[in-house]
């Protein structure tokens, strides 16, 4: 049974739904840690957990100002989740579009896998309030990464996603050159390629309540190019 667990939460001006957010998950999981890894929010998101963290002795703040981005914030919190000594690594956004109350049942399916994969794509998993283009184009993603890399999952581009740091410390992060949600594929490309062994958890992925996408040309052209590098790399 895996008891001391950590939930990275990368950030960038989440403020409205963290003060939500962090007091939803102590609520439900008191016994857990929750490691925000924030890239220098200029909404006060710093500021704010630093608050939260005076009710909650669990919650801690990782404040970064240099090389930003979400491939970036992942790693580091990982460095520090093994750095902590904590047995397993929860990512999820911080806009309730991942469902934390699910979190129990991915730890649990931990026990008898390294990573474990909150999809969208298997029996019970879904999304809610996107339109059909979007869902469209997601599709079309986790088959265009399935036909290159091969990976052994369905929904290989969710975030929100359960790691045993045993199986994250095997790998050389420096190799990760991944910056945006590129990033997703990229680590489950590595974790693969360690013999991880992987299984999948049905989600309901639900657009963001607050704030504003994170999306961008620049990291959508990364998401297209990664699979080709990955597959083509000596």
């Amino acid at each position: 049974m895996i008891h001391n667990s950590v939930i990275l939460i990368p950030t960038l001006n989440e403020k409205e739904n963290l003060e939500k957010l962090v007091p939803a998950i102590f609520s439900l999981m008191p016994e857990v840690s929750v490691l925000i890894v924030d890239d220098n929010s200029s909404d006060g998101t710093p500021e704010l957990t630093e608050n939260l963290k005076t009710r909650f002795e669990n919650l801690f703040l990782l404040h970064r100002t240099d090389n930003r981005g979400y491939g970036r914030s992942s790693i580091d919190g990982f460095k520090l989740a093994i750095e902590k000594g904590y047995e397993a690594v929860v990512t999820m956004d911080a806009d309730f579009s991942h469902d934390f109350n699910v979190v129990p049942a991915m730890l649990e399916k931990l026990e008898y896998s390294d990573i474990v994969v909150g999809s969208r794509y298997i029996r019970d998993g879904g999304v809610k309030n996107w339109n059909l283009m979007r869902r469209i184009l997601s599709r079309f993603a986790n088959f265009y990464v399935k036909i290159l890399l091969n990976l052994p999952v369905k929904d290989a581009t969710t975030g929100f996603n359960a790691y045993r740091t045993a199986a994250l410390k095997e790998l050389n992060f420096e190799e990760i050159r991944s910056e945006g949600y590129a990033f997703l594929v990229e680590i489950k490309f590595h974790l693969s390629k360690a013999g991880s062994r992987f299984s999948e958890y049905p989600i309901i992925f639900s657009e963001r309540r607050e704030g504003q996408s994170k999306m961008s040309a620049e990291i959508i052209l990364e998401s297209i190019l990664l699979p080709w590098k990955l597959k083509f790399k000596k």
